[in-house]
């Protein structure tokens, strides 16, 4: 029943207009940042952290600009429920594809990587417009299942099958001598049990997942960077792909792990307002 509900509410918010949508989320921003005040001290402890050469006035303006784009994403993810294909593609350019998709016209799987950066909820849909073969997103399932199931569904709404983490190898291994693409969204907090591996990340201590890297070297596939990020225009973003390995047998352990982090590193040090730094991030430390 409440799963029923929170999908009603969400298809009725989606069909509204853009520039409503933007209204809402102007208002919400006023809200997040003045009034509730959601998750400031996350957010502020994680920006000193991750930039302690930038003064405190600098950090708030990554703040705010933070906060500003925060309800955009939140009401353009609503909007996912009813949007077009074509509507997808218009909001969504595409920088080399063929980094993509010439891995995969050579009959092999590929591991994709991307962030929790500008966004990355549209290109589950933009990336399973680009081919028709298996497109699986790695995900973390949420403690309400409500909400997990209405978002899941309205991620698979063309085509993406939306694997939890600890059954994507059995899938891969189902899908062996077929073209596929894996994708990971590589920058999410691990439990101690699912990684014991840190390296300094955004000038701090940091427990990584090195899935990616397993899954490159089980299905022995390249590993692609998923960079989306945002254009000038509000609500239009782009897609860049990055072919970071072509052959993961050429790499030490944890190479291809570093590898594909300090590419996301450079990605929101260049524009950090467009990470989610209210996410708790750093709350994993290395156990004595």
């Amino acid at each position: 029943m409440r799963q029923k509900a929170l999908n009603a509410l969400i298809y009725i918010i989606s069909l509204l207009p853009y520039w409503f949508l933007y209204l809402i989320s102007d208002g919400l921003y006023y809200i997040l940042y003045y009034i509730i005040g959601y998750r400031k001290n996350i957010v502020f402890q994680n920006l000193e952290n991750a930039f302690p050469e930038k003064t405190e006035a600098e950090r708030l303006v990554i703040a705010k600009k933070f906060y500003r784009f925060f309800p955009d994403l939140l009401v353009e993810s609503i909007k996912l429920k009813t949007i077009s294909a074509e509507e997808v593609k218009r909001k969504m350019t595409l920088d080399n594809e063929e980094e993509l998709t010439r891995h995969l016209a050579a009959g092999k799987n590929v591991i994709g990587v991307t962030s929790h950066y500008a966004n990355w909820e549209l290109g589950i849909h933009r990336l399973s417009l680009i081919t028709d073969f298996p497109t699986l997103i790695v995900y973390k399932p949420l403690n309400n299942k409500d909400i997990d199931t209405v978002y899941n569904a309205m991620r698979g709404r063309f085509g993406a099958e939306m694997i939890p983490m600890k059954q994507i190898l059995r899938h891969i291994v189902k899908l062996r001598g077929q073209p596929s693409v894996s994708m990971l969204v590589a920058d999410q907090t691990p439990l101690y049990s699912d990684s014991d591996y840190f390296i300094n990340w955004l000038n701090q201590e940091t427990l990584v997942y090195t899935g990616a890297e397993r899954l490159s070297r089980i299905s022995k596939a390249p590993v692609v960077f998923c960079y989306i990020g945002r254009e000038a225009k509000r609500g239009q973003y782009f897609c860049k792909f990055s072919t970071l390995v072509e052959d993961p047998s050429e790499f030490a352990e944890h190479e291809i792990t570093d590898l594909h982090n300090r590419f996301a590193e450079q990605m929101i040090r260049e524009n950090p307002e467009y990470w989610l730094w209210s996410h708790n991030r750093w709350k994993r430390k290395r156990r004595k």
